[in-house]
């Protein structure tokens, strides 16, 4: 018999994890981890029934585009899956500065760092440029990734009510001039849809001489001239220091990117643990991007498609008297305001054939439980006919 005080004992996290509660609701309700065994541009098939996707970032409907697809398979047939190592080792690959130039040169930086995802692209916005001495000056409803990245920095942040540049110049007033002062915004607030006031926030960042660092993972693609995004819809690329993005949404792939000055480029290389520890990105991710940006400039269709729906969306919404949060993008909430009724809704939309997301308390503000939704140019008038019925059917149930 084995002695009791050879056993193993158990540790207390078990029980952590036996009894989460956050884990038993996920699984009852089965709102999240859903898993797809078909797809088809816009439409997806769940357990053995299609549905309308009306919650993907495929805003411009690129993801089936033909020219990505093939762009794709060449960059596999000719580098393999990966290049299996760090940017700051073996990784960097000439396709990868091929694509960096392009969109530099797009955006309106000197230079660009590509990542193989969004979120460490964020993250190192932050991490790559800030440390103990500076001080972050952050919107309360800032992305995780540059909450992480924020934390990961170790320096001092002062959050700011969402938007609103009133609040955060009575913080700045308080502060230490000498202090090192970095501006952390979003470009466009994919929960809310809100585009950043940025003449607002840049004004006072020149006149506190602060390091602006701005997220357009959401505004890329969708906003200013040919998507180049959020600063250049204001005419402030300039004023902008740093531009972090991703390549899954209007671009349809996976990974992301961080634009600036070539110093600070440089300087984020040294500094950012999120690339130098970082498998870079892979050989066919690359080229679909790449694909998928040139097409961005060369067809503008997608655009206007995609303004045409969301017309036609916001329309339908207006008509039910839905609360949308004065969104002002292809990012749509359905604000509800309570669990109870964002899941019954959720529910009745699926019953419907149409897939939307729910977000609740603590991923929104109290009070703000919604169903998160998007509108891709791939949308087809039928798909916006199916998605009327289904909202009117759903109201029915709340």
């Amino acid at each position: 018999m084995p002695l009791s005080f050879l056993k193993k004992r158990k540790s207390p996290l078990w029980d952590r994890i036996h009894s989460d509660d956050a884990t038993r609701l996920r699984l009852k309700y089965d709102t999240y981890y859903h898993i797809f065994e078909d797809q088809s541009g816009t439409k997806v098939v769940k357990d053995g029934k299609e549905f309308v996707m009306l919650s993907s970032n495929d805003y411009l409907g690129l993801s089936n585009h033909p020219k990505i697809k093939e762009a794709g398979k060449r960059a596999l047939e000719k580098w393999g899956s990966s290049t299996t190592g760090a940017r700051l080792a073996n990784g960097g690959r000439i396709f990868h500065r091929e694509l960096e130039e392009k969109l530099a040169d797009f955006l309106g930086k000197e230079a660009c760092h590509v990542f193989s995802a969004g979120y460490l692209a964020c993250a190192s916005s932050i991490t790559g440029f800030a440390d103990r001495k500076d001080l972050l000056f952050a919107d309360k409803n800032l992305h995780s990734s540059l909450w992480s990245g924020i934390k990961l920095s170790g320096a001092r942040c002062e959050r700011f009510a969402h938007n609103n540049p009133d609040h955060l110049r009575e913080i700045l007033e308080y502060e230490d001039d000498s202090v090192e002062k970095i501006f952390v915004l979003e470009g466009v607030y994919s929960m809310e849809g809100h585009i950043a006031k940025l003449p607002e926030f840049t004004k006072l960042a020149e006149e506190f001489r602060a390091f602006v660092v701005l997220d357009d993972a959401h505004g890329f693609g969708v906003l200013g001239n040919s998507g180049r995004g959020t600063a250049d819809h204001f005419g402030m690329t300039d004023q902008v220091d740093v531009l972090c993005g991703s390549f899954s949404k209007s671009l349809a792939g996976a990974g992301g990117f961080v634009a600036s000055t070539r110093e600070a480029i440089d300087y984020m290389r040294s500094h950012s643990k999120q690339t130098i520890f970082s498998a870079a990105l892979s050989p066919a991710s690359c080229a679909c991007a790449q694909a998928a940006l040139e097409i961005m400039q060369e067809e503008p269709e997608h655009r206007a498609r995609l303004q045409k729906n969301l017309d036609r969306y916001r329309s339908i919404l207006s008509g039910l008297e839905l609360d949308t949060w004065e969104s002002e993008t292809p990012a749509i909430p359905i604000v509800l305001g309570e669990k109870e009724k964002v899941y019954y809704f959720w529910k009745a939309l699926l019953e419907k054939g149409i897939y939307a997301i729910i977000s609740i308390a603590p991923g929104v503000p109290p009070g703000k439980d919604l169903i998160r939704t998007a509108i891709s140019a791939a949308h087809t008038d039928e798909d916006l006919d199916k998605i009327e019925d289904a909202l009117i059917y759903a109201k029915t149930k709340i």
